[in-house]
C-alpha cells in the first residue's frame, strides 16, 4: 500500500527520480476547469512541477461531464485527465481503454436539504425526491450506495429528479424535490449561500480517508510512454500536495480559470474541506477501486458477475517511489 506526500521537490527526468534535462516530453491533459478539485493542474503548471518532471504539459480544457473527458482519454484526443471514480467505473468495465494511476483527493460530494425538511440523514431519503445532475451522477451513486447500506431500494424508495446544479436550489425552493446531491463547488457554494443543512458527504464515517476522484491515462499512453505517464502522475501527486499545504495560494492560482467569478476564499474553503492531502497509488488504490466496485455492485451499476479483483487488477497500475 502506498499513501504518498510531496512537500515540493527538485526537478525530475521523466520517470526517473532524476533530474530533468533535454527537451520536454509533450503531453496533452484534459481538465475540467469547473471542478475546484482540479485546482492542483493550475498550480503544476503555474509553479513548473510538471516541467520539473521533464513535461511540456498542454491542458485541453473541458466543461461537459467528466464522462466526455474520460472518452477523450480512452479515444487518444488527451493523454490523460482527473475525473470522479464513481462516474468512470462503468465504462471502465465496458473496455474503455483507461487504467487508473492515482487516487487524488477524497470529498466535493454533499447531500444537503432546507432546515425545515427533516431530512438529518441518509436515512431520511425513504420516500423523498432528490435532485441530481443526471442518472449516472458519481454523487447519485455515491448516495445510493449509502442508502443501500442502510436497507434502503434507491431505486425504488427514492426518486431522483434530474436538474442543471445551477438550479438545484430552486428545485428546494419550490417543492419539487426535499434534498439535493451535488458535487462542488455549486454544491458547496448553495450549502453557504442558501442556508441550507449539509446532511452529509462523502467524507463521512469509514469513508473519511477514501479518494473520489482518479487519475486516469489513457492505454496507449500508458504502454507507449510508461515513463512519461509515470512522470505525469507524480508530478500530479506532488501538485496535490502542495495544495493542500498551501490552499489560499492554491485558490488565488486557480481563481482565473474558474468561471462565474467564484471568489478565492470561496474556493480556499472548498479546498480545505477536501482531502488533496491523500493520494493512493498501487495496492492502496486498488483496495480503494475494488471498494467501489463492489459498492456499485449492490445499486446494479456493476454487472453482478464481474470479476472485481480482476477487473481492478486490470485498471489500476502502479506508479513506483
Amino acid at each position: 500500500m502506498e499513501r504518498s506526500v510531496f512537500a515540493g521537490g527538485s526537478a525530475q527526468a521523466a520517470g526517473t527520480g532524476e533530474e530533468a534535462t533535454g527537451p520536454l516530453e509533450e503531453v496533452h491533459l484534459a481538465w475540467d476547469q469547473v471542478e475546484v478539485c482540479q485546482a492542483p493542474i493550475s498550480v503544476a503548471l503555474q509553479r513548473g512541477m510538471f516541467a520539473r518532471y521533464g513535461l511540456d504539459v498542454k491542458p485541453i480544457k473541458f466543461t461537459g461531464s467528466t464522462d466526455q473527458l474520460l472518452q477523450a482519454i480512452a479515444t487518444g484526443k488527451a493523454d490523460g485527465g482527473i475525473g470522479m471514480a464513481l462516474r468512470w467505473l462503468k465504462p471502465l468495465e465496458q473496455g474503455f481503454d483507461v487504467v487508473l494511476t492515482v487516487g487524488t483527493h477524497g470529498g466535493c460530494m454533499r447531500l444537503l436539504s432546507a432546515p425545515d425538511s427533516g431530512i438529518t440523514s441518509v436515512a431520511d431519503l425513504k420516500g423523498k425526491k432528490v435532485a441530481v445532475t443526471d442518472a449516472a451522477s458519481p454523487v447519485r451513486n455515491y448516495f445510493s450506495i449509502r442508502a443501500a447500506k442502510l436497507g434502503i431500494n434507491p431505486e425504488t424508495e427514492i426518486e431522483w429528479l434530474q436538474f442543471p446544479a445551477d438550479l438545484f436550489s430552486q428545485a428546494l425552493k419550490k417543492g419539487e424535490v426535499q434534498a439535493i446531491a451535488g458535487n462542488d463547488p455549486q454544491a458547496y457554494i448553495q450549502w453557504k449561500r442558501d442556508g441550507l443543512v449539509q446532511v452529509a458527504t462523502n467524507l463521512d464515517g469509514p469513508d473519511k480517508h477514501a479518494v473520489c476522484c482518479v487519475m486516469g491515462l489513457g492505454g496507449h499512453f500508458w504502454r507507449d510512454r510508461p515513463k512519461v505517464a509515470i512522470a505525469l502522475s507524480k508530478a500530479i501527486i506532488e501538485a496535490q500536495a502542495w495544495t493542500a499545504a498551501h490552499p489560499d495560494e492554491a485558490a488565488k492560482i486557480f481563481a482565473p480559470y474558474v468561471p462565474g467569478n467564484v471568489p478565492v476564499e470561496t474556493i480556499a474553503a472548498i479546498l480545505r474541506s477536501q482531502t488533496h492531502e491523500l493520494h493512493s497509488t498501487g495496492a492502496l488504490l486498488r483496495q480503494e477501486i475494488a471498494t467501489f466496485v463492489n459498492d456499485l455492485k449492490l445499486i446494479h451499476v456493476i454487472n453482478p458477475t464481474t470479476n472485481t479483483q480482476a477487473f481492478v487488477d486490470k485498471i489500476v497500475v502502479d506508479v513506483p517511489a
